[in-house]
């Protein structure tokens, strides 16, 4: 490791402040952040801390909607979410290991928007609103390829708003070293359609097979996925699986997604 300044904020005026400063660098749960300083490949200068921020961490239900603070903890999720959102609490109880689910958070999670992050499938499958310091921004306009969101310089993930679906699964095919899903499903049955999203798979990051969702909008069976296959054009090919490979599991994870709700 190497020098740097750390500061622990109080509020997010605060936190704000303190990221102006050149090659400033916000600390959530550190899962991600710190191996990659570990290995020199990020080298702030200043870490920004959010850990002491009050009222950053809470999982609050309020009528058909569930908002998760971006400081709550994987663990948080899958323990308070439960009652509310069993298939949330189910998708954030696998990540990881209990070291990882008791330091992550949401909001890191998904300002870092690694294309295998188990969050951004279950954002955009339920059409969440990711909430800033500044704004909103619903889930179709916040993913933008691997790595990259709609976040500004110095726009902090606050929170996520989820519209709580009358049923959903997550279906997660793990890569066993890292337990990130080489392909994972979230299926959401929503008022009026079904929402499919898929994260793991493509180079572009998590996004939407509307083939899928068409077809389970108008029968929502397994049997209705028959026939249908994913094309493998940029699908992420590695030691793990060939691009043809994740495209075939997108269909199983989809089906046992569904068979499970059905």
């Amino acid at each position: 490791m190497y020098d740097f300044e750390f500061m622990k904020p109080t509020s997010l005026d605060e936190a704000v402040a303190a990221l102006a400063e050149e090659d400033a660098q916000l600390l959530a749960g550190g899962q991600t952040l710190l191996p990659t300083m570990k290995q020199r490949l990020a080298m702030p200068s200043r870490l920004v801390s959010l850990n002491d921020i009050p009222g950053f961490a809470h999982v609050t239900a309020d009528g058909d909607a569930l908002t998760i603070g971006g400081g709550t903890t994987h663990r948080q999720v899958s323990e308070e979410a439960e009652s509310a959102f069993p298939g949330l609490a189910s998708l954030a109880g696998r990540i990881g290991d209990p070291a990882v689910r008791n330091r992550g958070t949401i909001g890191g999670s998904l300002a870092n928007n690694d294309p295998a992050a188990c969050y951004p499938a279950a954002v955009l499958a339920t059409g969440a609103m990711v909430i800033t310091n500044r704004r909103e921004i619903a889930a179709d306009d916040y993913f933008q390829g691997m790595f990259t969101t709609a976040l500004d310089e110095g726009e902090i993930v606050t929170a996520v708003r989820f519209p709580v679906p009358e049923a959903s699964r997550y279906e997660k095919f793990a890569q066993p070293a890292s337990r990130f899903p080489m392909v994972a499903c979230f299926v959401a049955k929503m008022k009026g359609d079904v929402r499919v999203a898929v994260t793991g798979a493509s180079e572009e990051g998590v996004f939407r097979w509307s083939e899928a969702e068409e077809a389970l909008t108008a029968t929502f069976s397994a049997d209705a996925l028959d026939g249908l296959a994913h094309p493998a054009n940029g699908m992420i090919s590695d030691i793990h699986g060939s691009g043809e490979y994740r495209a075939h599991l997108i269909g199983v994870m989809t089906k046992r997604a569904v068979l499970h709700l059905t």
